[in-house]
Order: structure tokens, then C-alpha cells, then sequence
């Protein structure tokens, strides 16, 4: 895998201050998963009553991680559950040795502490097709047990990087009948980002007491407008996983009309999407793509995606080029409604393209000023109908290719 000896320039400037959540504890190990002294298994322990809510990958060859998940997720059981997560080896495309392999260390999570093991969840990352050495994640299960601290949610976060070039975390807090409800979550992604569903590995955590159906309801339709708005190369990761879990050690009861809680986890989960974009492979700018008057919501979605994705687009911005011709070219591809003469472009407050021409004060050398910025939007609007939608996405460098080139190195 490709050595990373630098942190994204898109980087936050620091990992965040997480709270304790109650009733949940971590820990992290180096188990040499793939790379010796190299922290790559974490385990998190949900006290009873916990539930947890999940989306995943529907990629057609999703891993057996994530297809154990998918059985698991909505089974009703008091008991309590873990999440255990490796980095190093995807346990993707593995055949029955993958299934085999998550049946190994899900076991051997439940034994060691108590649970059924319809309540562990797995999730593994890292390269795709190799047989996954589950034997050295089930010899280090009791250290980890031992290991378990509510405190340690940023050695959690580190434990599952592979190209990450710095660990993501966020979190809130909310007030709920007059109570205080805290959330905080962590991240992993870089490459390989191209959500259709979730998103890359996400774990998030809640001290609210809310009913498996009212969190899964939540995190279905949060996900629209956050996982599923980002891209980086476009390509659906096999091992996508996004994790909530509640373990209503607050003792405030969410229902389906908590609307404040409901925002306060789209924040969380807004902010660790954008985290990964910003830590996109070989990235140097962070783009968000604001489409507006599209037919649909549909639709202006399709547009933005397309010009997020487009790799003239990306190198264009990775050259600082104000290339808005690559943009007609992407909203004319994505195969959603569109017509030249009511379509409009800014970058940033600049507007570059009207009723099917250059905008009459448009100015090349200040496009292209704006785009030497770390942090830019491209939007356009399709002049069509009230369809809006907002997708993040980096550029295209060389960085790109060198990290990519080398992964299995």
C-alpha cells in the first residue's frame, strides 16, 4: 500500500475533543491484519439495550462483512452489541473463506463478551481478494476486552485509516425536553468513494434512547443528503458501512418527531462525509457542486453527480483551468433533462454562462483567481423547474495516481 507521508492540505486542524458517549466503550489493537506494528482492529461494546440502525454498500459484490450486517440489522435483543473493524484486508470477493472469516471473529467477539452473536457487527477494509488472516484479530479479542475505555473513541478512529491521511471525528450535542443528548461519530475513507447507499466505514454514536425503526427511519433519509452527496473518484467501495447506534443512557426517549435530534445527526454525518471528501486521494481543493431549477430533485441530483464525477472536470480544477465548458459538457451527459438555452453557471459569485452563451461579464481572469482557492462551488442552474441538490466532491491530481498505483505495494 502506498506509504502516506503527508496530511491533506484539506485537512481540519486537529482531530475534535469527542465526548464520552455512555454506554458505549472502545478499544484498539495491532493485531497484523496485513502490516506488522500497525494499529488495525478496533472494537466497540454497547451496553444492554442498545440499538443500531445501518446502510450499506449495494454494490453487486459487496463483502461478507457487510452482508453478515445486513442480516443482522433490525433483530430485536436487550443484550447489548459490538462493532469490530479491521483495516488492512477488505474481506471482499474472499468467497466462502470471507464468510468463514466473519463467522470466526464475530464468534469470538460474542464469546468474549457475552453477547449473541446476532449483536456483533464486522466491518473489515483495505485490499480486495485476499484471503483475510481472521485468526490474528481472534488471538488479540481477549486484550481488547481488557482494553475497553469510554474514552478511547480517537484510537478507535486511527485503527481503521488505510489511505487516510488523518483520522475523522465529529460531534454535538442537543437539547431534547430539556435534557442534554450528546452524538459523535468516526470516520474512515479516502478512496475508492462513490456512495450508493452509506458510505465507506462510518460508526456513530448516541446516548438517546431511540427505537430501532425510528433510527433506521433517521438514518435512511439523512443519508440522502450526506453520504450519498459525496464523491471522490467514483467508485462504490464492496465494504460500505454506516453504523448508528443509541444506547439511551441519557434517558431521553427520540421518537419519529424529534425533529432537533434529527439535525443534530445530520450535522454529524454532513460533517464526516465532508471530512472524506477532504481527505479525497492526492486532493488539494474541496468542491461543492450547487444545482438549482432542475426538473426534479431527481434530476439536479444526476447533474451534479455528473460534474462531480467527470475527470475533465476534476483535472480541470486540479490545474486551477475555469473550464466551464467541461461543466455544459457534464450537465449534457448526465442523462437528466436539461436545455442550453436556460442554463446558467457561477464559479462562486461569478457567472459564467448564460441563456446558452457566455455570460456578457464574465471575466476569465477573475475565474480563474477564484479558482486557485482551497474551497470552491460550481453552480448551475438549470433554468427548468424548482429540482435542487448539493454534492461534495475534491479534485483530480497526480497524487491520485501515485497513491493508487502502489496500493498493494
Amino acid at each position: 500500500m502506498a506509504k502516506i507521508t503527508s496530511v491533506s492540505p484539506l485537512a481540519p486542524a486537529a482531530f475534535p475533543d469527542l465526548p464520552v458517549i455512555e454506554g458505549v466503550r472502545f478499544a484498539s489493537i495491532a493485531a497484523g491484519v496485513r502490516y506488522q506494528g500497525r494499529t488495525d482492529v478496533m472494537l466497540a461494546h454497547l451496553a444492554p439495550g442498545s440499538t443500531v440502525a445501518g446502510v450499506f454498500t449495494r454494490s453487486a459484490t459487496r463483502s461478507a462483512p457487510v452482508l453478515d450486517c445486513q442480516s443482522k440489522i433490525g433483530r430485536s435483543d436487550d443484550a447489548g452489541a459490538a462493532i469490530i473493524v479491521n483495516s488492512g484486508n477488505s474481506n471482499a470477493f474472499t468467497g466462502r473463506h470471507g464468510t468463514a472469516s466473519v463467522r470466526a471473529v464475530t464468534r469470538g467477539v460474542a464469546k468474549v463478551l457475552g453477547l449473541p452473536e446476532t449483536c456483533v457487527f464486522s466491518s473489515s477494509t483495505g485490499v480486495i481478494g485476499e484471503p483475510m488472516k481472521h485468526e490474528r484479530i481472534v488471538a488479540v479479542l481477549g486484550q481488547l476486552k481488557d482494553a475497553l475505555d469510554a474514552g478511547a473513541i480517537g484510537d478507535a478512529a486511527r485503527a481503521i485509516m488505510t489511505t487516510d491521511t488523518f483520522p475523522k471525528g465529529s460531534s454535538t450535542e442537543v437539547e431534547v425536553d430539556g435534557k442534554t443528548v450528546h452524538i459523535a461519530g468516526i470516520a474512515k475513507g479516502s478512496g475508492m468513494i462513490e456512495p450508493d447507499m452509506g458510505t465507506m466505514l462510518v460508526y456513530i454514536f448516541t446516548d438517546a434512547a431511540v427505537p430501532q425503526p425510528v433510527l433506521q427511519s433517521m438514518v435512511t433519509a439523512l443519508n440522502r443528503t450526506t453520504f450519498n452527496c459525496i464523491t471522490v473518484d467514483s467508485d462504490t467501495s464492496t465494504s460500505d458501512t454506516l453504523l448508528v447506534a443509541a444506547t439511551g443512557a441519557s434517558g431521553v426517549a427520540i421518537t419519529e418527531h424529534s425533529i432537533g435530534f434529527m439535525e443534530a445527526l445530520r450535522r454529524v454525518m454532513l460533517d464526516l462525509a465532508q471530512q472524506v471528501v477532504r481527505d479525497g486521494e492526492g486532493a488539494t481543493k474541496l468542491v461543492e457542486i450547487s444545482v438549482t431549477g432542475a426538473a426534479s430533485d431527481a434530476d439536479a441530483h444526476k447533474h451534479a453527480k455528473s460534474i462531480a464525477n467527470s475527470p475533465l472536470v476534476k483535472t480541470a480544477i486540479a490545474g486551477e483551468d475555469p473550464n466551464w465548458g467541461r461543466i455544459v459538457m457534464a450537465v449534457g451527459k448526465s442523462g437528466a433533462r436539461a436545455d442550453r438555452d436556460t442554463l446558467a453557471i457561477w464559479f462562486g459569485d461569478i457567472k459564467v454562462a448564460e441563456g446558452g452563451w457566455v455570460s456578457p461579464d464574465y471575466s476569465e481572469d477573475a475565474a480563474a483567481a477564484y479558482m486557485k482557492g482551497q474551497e470552491l462551488i460550481i453552480h448551475v442552474d438549470l433554468g427548468l423547474g424548482g429540482g435542487t441538490a448539493r454534492v461534495w466532491t475534491c479534485d483530480l491530481s497526480h497524487g491520485y495516481i501515485d497513491i493508487n498505483a502502489d496500493y498493494r505495494s
